[in-house]
Formats: structure tokens, C-alpha cells, sequence
């Protein structure tokens, strides 16, 4: 009877850990103004807690913005001819929040990083969250709307009760 009911009850925590596990936001960024001239991004990232594993969507018109992921000292500057890690460009950009620690983001079109169009997010292991890096405050207003990616794997649990069940009725 106990090893009937072994491969169940192990089919339910698996269930249950892939269910914490695979938990993630996806954040678009800007919300429904994108990543544009004009959005206050730092108000936009302090009403958000990043942790490993979110995601980051940049959506821009292509052909008059992108996204380069700088160093600190690159963002403060606005001088991308250093410091440049990462450079997008596709007008919908996905960036994943690898590790804990604070990413920083400008767009190298001329002028707009200059006016405003950057953005630091501290990214937390797990769990808690933590609050945006603190750049210098913009003028600018932003909206805090937010798109949540939340998997469930609900049918796992209930595949795994239902075999629990039906184990239990076999012995």
C-alpha cells in the first residue's frame, strides 16, 4: 500500500516546488506609455519589487528609440561610448532579471537619456523585493499599471490527488 501511494505523493510536492519555482513577472516597462520620451521611470520602477527571474518588456517604435543596459556610471553619464553591456534594438525587447543585483537601462538615441529616458532597478534574490537604485528624481509621471505572468501547474495537483485516490481504492 505505501509504495502505491509513493509515486503520487511524490508527483504532489514536485508539483507544489514547481509551482513556487516558476513564478515570475513580466513587467512592461513604462506601461501602457512604453518606453518613450516623457515617462518618469524612476517613479515607474520604485512601484514595482524586481526579483531574480522577472522580466522586463521594452516596448518602443524601433526606428526612433532603443535599449542599451549600461554600467552605473555609464547610466549617471548619459555616455554610452563606455560601459555598454547589452544593446536591443528589436522595438519589443524581453530582458530576464538574471541575479540580485541592479541592472541600468538608457536609450543612445541623442538627447534622451539626457531628457530622461533611463531607468535602474534593483533586483532582489527572491521573494521580498527590493526598490529601484536612486537615481535623481524626473518630472515626468508615469502610470503603474502592471502585467503579471503568473504560471500555475493546478492540473499537476490535481492529477496527483486524483492518483492518491485512485491508489488508495486499488489496495
Amino acid at each position: 500500500m505505501a509504495s502505491s501511494l509513493l509515486a503520487p505523493a511524490i508527483l504532489f510536492f514536485l508539483s507544489l516546488s514547481a509551482e513556487i519555482c516558476v513564478r515570475a513577472t513580466e513587467y512592461t516597462v513604462g506601461d501602457g506609455d512604453g518606453w518613450d520620451t516623457g515617462t518618469n521611470y524612476l517613479r515607474w520602477s520604485q512601484n514595482h519589487n524586481f526579483t531574480v527571474g522577472d522580466v522586463l518588456v521594452f516596448n518602443y517604435v524601433r526606428v526612433l528609440h532603443n535599449v542599451y543596459q549600461v554600467t552605473e556610471e555609464t547610466y549617471r553619464s548619459c555616455n554610452w561610448s563606455s560601459g555598454v553591456i547589452k544593446m536591443y534594438d528589436s522595438g519589443s525587447d524581453q530582458v530576464t532579471l538574471a541575479e540580485a543585483t541592479s541592472f541600468w537601462f538608457i536609450c543612445a538615441v541623442e538627447g534622451h537619456c539626457q531628457g530622461g529616458m533611463r531607468m535602474g532597478v534593483k533586483v532582489a534574490a527572491s521573494g521580498g523585493g527590493a526598490a529601484a537604485p536612486a537615481p535623481e528624481e524626473r518630472s515626468n509621471d508615469a502610470g503603474d499599471a502592471v502585467g503579471r505572468v503568473v504560471v500555475r501547474r493546478w492540473w499537476v495537483v490535481c492529477w496527483s490527488v486524483l492518483l492518491m485516490v485512485w491508489g488508495l481504492r486499488a489496495t
